[in-house]
């Protein structure tokens, strides 16, 4: 089976021999049947095996949206059963009968109505824990938290904030278009559709006295509800339905992204588009503050229940920690990798959670500043969280068109663990993504090279420049001597070795080199080949080179190739001279280097023969030396009980 980026998945039937045979049988049939008819019977017309002789492609199935993954089982009756899930959060169970000549796949089954078929934007608690509402492009859905089902599925427009309203019976959702929607969760239906602002409704917030709300808009105001039982004879003869009814307007200068109570009812905080919040008496509406400090705008904020810290979450990945007295900022922490979209303290603590588009979500300590914890689990940008209000449960909606449900547990969390399995895990990932983690105190690790210019690295890089050019002149002797040689056609003697070939024991200017390279020591190594002017990088490139192809000293010359390609790595991919010498080099490299690795991997499993065959001897020799003692004791008893009975 195959899948593209369409709505079709096409099916494809692996044909067995016999039928093959069958195949290529009828098609000789018609090839000698089209010989005859065009006269050409003398001709043999070969038949060749193709690759759709062998897989047959069966009629190609549309489904009703993008498919992300599919499984298949064939049954004993030859029925292909496929699950499809789709772009949509839907599965569709599709079954085709591989018998017939041209099957088509019938939709047996889809189940569609549990989850949402578009990014959940807004989630939140009942009163009593038991029940999570969440809202999408196209539903809002009730769900049961104990059992994770869903209990209600109401149609709805696109949903960017929601709320359960005072005893949890009604739902109340603020829209893209600017509506205030009411439902009644019991029957499902909808109750009013309140035309509240002209822009999307990106905010709504209860009051603490739980007699109205507050509602924010991109319209640049902020209105304030009051709840109200009114009779609608379309709704109920004997009962009153819940209505909202406006009473104030607080008129701001840009787009109000959210609102929220103090829990004491005291204060009113907007985020705008121009980056601050502004606090306002929730009785008066006068101005009270104007906190600033973010660099993007405010996406999320909210009050502790304590009424002293306010806590923000913005686009530009950075959360901050207010006083609501002074209006003064106690903290900004850097939070996320991306940006924030949801924020909210634990009822009656200064710990909160915050959520971004990073897909993680994450627990921090208001009081000390603390990262508590990280969970993942969404495959996608988190949209909205909702903590519980006994504080056990958090709830978070995703574009992955998923809710997960974190319970608190009573396990203890140690902080200190936390971090060191967070360090462990970044170190992975940089492992993992081929990076080279940076260790302190490690000189390959570091940006910087380890350590500073000395004498003695001075004096190494001296002895090697030396040696460059002992070789340049010797190496000319050598070509001389050699053009000479052809010239005369008579082998003449070969020049005299240079007085430092004699004292360092060497033969020809290349094992020199490699003789000076050998005796620097390796903590100098690095200072001394970065010193180096790079008119003798060439040259040495060349004799590295060399040394690799004769396999001398494979580690030590590949330790220096790495480090001059790191330092002069612009000027060397430049020289054009150079080019031929590079790919020579890293063709040669990595043969050498795996022949070593072989010989190493060689030598150390006759190691582990030997000292498992050493270990077996050890043990035989040790139980041989036991019995002997064992019978040595015996026989010393022995004599003693003699001696004792002649006695």
């Amino acid at each position: 089976m195959d899948q593209g980026n369409e709505n079709t998945l096409e099916v494809f039937k692996l044909v067995s021999e016999e039928e093959i045979e069958k195949h290529l049988h009828k098609k000789q049939k018609r090839a000698r049947k089209r010989a005859r008819e065009t006269g050409q019977e003398g001709l043999s017309e070969n038949v060749t095996r193709t690759v759709e002789d062998e897989i047959q492609r069966l009629s190609p199935t549309k489904l009703s949206s993008k498919i992300r993954s599919f499984d298949c089982i064939v049954d004993s009756a030859e029925i292909a059963k496929i699950v499809c899930h789709l772009s949509n959060n839907t599965l569709e169970l599709q079954s085709l009968n591989i018998k017939e000549k041209k099957p088509v796949a019938e939709c047996v089954t889809k189940l569609s109505s549990a989850g949402h078929r578009s990014d959940v934007r807004s989630v939140c608690f009942s009163s009593d824990n038991t029940a999570v509402l969440s809202t999408s492009g196209e539903t809002m859905k009730v769900w049961n938290r104990t059992t994770q089902q869903c209990i209600r599925t109401i149609d709805c427009e696109y949903g960017l904030c929601s709320m359960f309203a005072p005893g949890d019976r009604h739902a109340i959702i603020g829209t893209k278009s600017g509506k205030l929607q009411i439902f009644d969760i019991a029957s499902g239906s909808l109750l009013e559709n309140v035309e509240a602002h002209l822009g999307a409704v990106w905010s709504v917030c209860m009051s603490p006295d739980k007699r109205g709300i507050i509602s924010g808009s991109a319209d640049k105001e902020v209105k304030f509800w009051d709840f109200e039982l009114i009779t609608d004879e379309k709704y109920s003869k004997t009962s009153k339905r819940l209505t909202l009814v406006h009473t104030r307007t607080l008129k701001m200068s840009e787009e109000v992204l959210c609102v929220k109570y103090s829990p004491d009812q005291r204060l009113v905080a907007v985020s705008l588009l121009d980056s601050t919040v502004k606090v306002f008496f929730a009785d008066t509406l006068k101005f009270f503050l104007s906190l600033y400090g973010h660099k993007l705008p405010v996406t999320c904020m909210d009050i502790s229940s304590d009424s002293s810290l306010l806590v923000t979450g913005s686009a530009d990945r950075n959360v901050k920690l207010w006083g609501l007295d002074f209006g003064d900022c106690h903290k900004s922490i850097f939070a996320h990798d991306d940006s924030i979209m949801c924020v909210q303290f634990v009822t009656k603590t200064h710990m909160f959670f915050t959520g971004g588009k990073d897909k993680k979500l994450k627990e921090w300590d208001g009081d000390n500043f603390e990262h508590i914890q990280t969970l993942e689990g969404h495959h996608a940008e988190i949209w909205c969280l909702a903590v519980s209000p006994n504080g056990k449960h958090v709830v978070t909606g995703a574009h992955d068109k998923s809710l997960r449900i974190w319970e608190k547990t009573e396990e203890p969390l140690v902080l200190e663990e936390e971090k060191e399995m967070e360090r462990e895990k970044e170190y992975e990932e940089a492992i993992a993504d081929g990076e080279e983690p940076v260790v302190p105190g490690e000189a390959d690790s570091e940006v910087g090279m380890a350590g500073k210019k000395t004498v003695e690295t001075v004096k190494s890089a001296e002895k090697l420049m030396e040696a460059v050019e002992v070789y340049r002149e010797e190496t000319a002797k050598y070509k001389d001597h050699e053009a000479e040689c052809k010239r005369t056609g008579k082998e003449l003697p070969p020049p005299q070795l240079h007085p430092l070939f004699q004292a360092y024991g060497v033969s020809t200017p290349a094992k020199y080199v490699l003789e000076i390279i050998r005796r620097i020591k390796s903590s100098e190594l690095e200072e001394s080949l970065l010193v180096l002017p790079f008119s003798y990088i060439p040259d040495l490139l060349g004799l590295l080179s060399m040394f690799i192809d004769n396999g001398w000293e494979v580690e030590l010359t590949c330790r220096c190739l790495l480090l001059l390609l790191r330092i002069h790595h612009g000027q060397i991919t430049s020289n054009q001279v150079m080019v031929p010498v590079i790919e020579k080099l890293k063709t040669n490299t990595s043969s050498k280097v795996g022949e070593l690795k072989d010989i190493i991997g060689f030598n150390m499993a006759g190691l582990q023969f030997l000292k498992q065959q050493m270990e077996q001897k050890e043990e035989l020799k040790f139980f041989a030396d036991a019995t002997d003692r064992f019978s040595q004791k015996k026989k010393k008893q022995k004599s003693k009980a003699v001696l004792a009975f002649k006695t």
